[in-house]
């Protein structure tokens, strides 16, 4: 068939998409309603034939603003959307924010399975803890019940025993009897007719030494100190030919009272020897030095001899 003028807007040179492209709108392209080609070509020319409006080109040959100026809808599109929305700009993006604000790392996932090797150690561990526990608890309650149970017939292991030291020994309080002085009476300071022997065996101060009181007036003063005001008792040993005696006691000088020096030890009449014993009588001291004289006074029966004084603190007996 023969090339010609076949008229305007015919379907085979029009561009379908031309009314999309910016020289399309301006050339009055329109998308119809009924479908069809919106791109029009050139004005028909009356005996020359139609001319396509734009030249078949490959894919992607096509250029845009190449001297007219026109933006192809693409770079429209890419122009306003390239630059930063306001409304969904970050915070850091705003002027005077801190746009150094360091981001908190993210930490590595742990590579690998869970430590199965430490916690079967561990497991292990503690079934061994608990089996040694439980044989020593058996062997100490087999070692103290030979018949596998305690004393109250129980199965039990017994309490552990908890050794303590020692507590240190309490000091010597003021209530405790104080060791006081014991002294022979030889050394006593004598006086009147009083006079020291040694023929009669058995007495117990040095040499054998005792004091007599000779009769009427005779005296041996003791001066001693203690460590506190109260009451004493004073031991003195004698011995009496086996019969009573009885002599008179002083103490700083006050009222006299009478010292018992009985038989107690039923010696025979005349026997000095054995009849060696002691007797004992209570007197209120005073803290520090106290004088306490012993004495055959007018009315006592002084046939005794004197052998050793000593005291101890508080009204005790012999």
């Amino acid at each position: 068939m023969a090339a010609g003028n076949n008229g305007a807007s015919t379907p085979e040179d029009d561009d379908p998409f031309g009314y999309l492209y910016a020289d399309g709108q301006t050339a009055g392209a329109q998308a119809r309603q009924g479908g069809g080609y919106g791109y029009p070509g050139p004005a028909a020319q009356p005996g020359v034939p139609r001319t396509s409006y734009n030249q078949v080109r490959a894919v992607g040959e096509r250029q845009y603003g190449g001297g007219g100026g026109q933006v192809p809808p693409q770079a429209q599109y890419q122009q306003q959307y390239a630059q930063p929305n306001p409304q969904y700009a970050a915070p850091e993006s705003y002027p005077g924010a801190d746009r150094t604000r360091p981001v908190p790392p993210v930490p590595s996932p742990q590579r690998g399975g869970p430590n199965t090797k430490g916690l079967l150690i561990g497991a292990i561990a503690v079934v061994l803890v608990v089996v040694i526990g439980i044989t020593v608890a058996v062997l100490t309650n087999t070692k103290d019940d030979p018949k596998g149970g305690n004393a109250s017939g129980g199965g039990s292991a017994p309490p552990t025993a908890v050794q303590q030291s020692p507590s240190p020994k309490p000091s010597q309080s003021a209530e405790e009897p104080v060791e006081l002085p014991k002294q022979d009476a030889a050394t006593l300071r004598l006086g009147g007719p009083a006079r020291l022997g040694t023929d009669i065996k058995g007495a117990k101060g040095a040499d054998g030494a005792y004091v007599m009181f000779n009769g009427t007036g005779g005296s041996a003063s003791w001066t001693v100190d203690v460590p506190a005001d109260g009451p004493y008792t004073l031991f003195l040993s004698y011995s009496v030919p086996g019969k009573d005696a009885n002599a008179t006691l002083s103490v700083n000088g006050g009222s006299p009272r009478e010292i018992r020096m009985k038989n107690f030890a039923h010696a025979p009449e005349g026997d000095w020897e054995k009849g060696w014993t002691y007797t004992y009588s209570y007197a209120e001291l005073k803290k520090g030095s106290n004088t306490m004289t012993m004495s055959c006074e007018a009315g006592n029966q002084c046939e005794a001899y004197l052998d050793q004084v000593w005291l101890q603190q508080g009204q005790v007996k012999g």
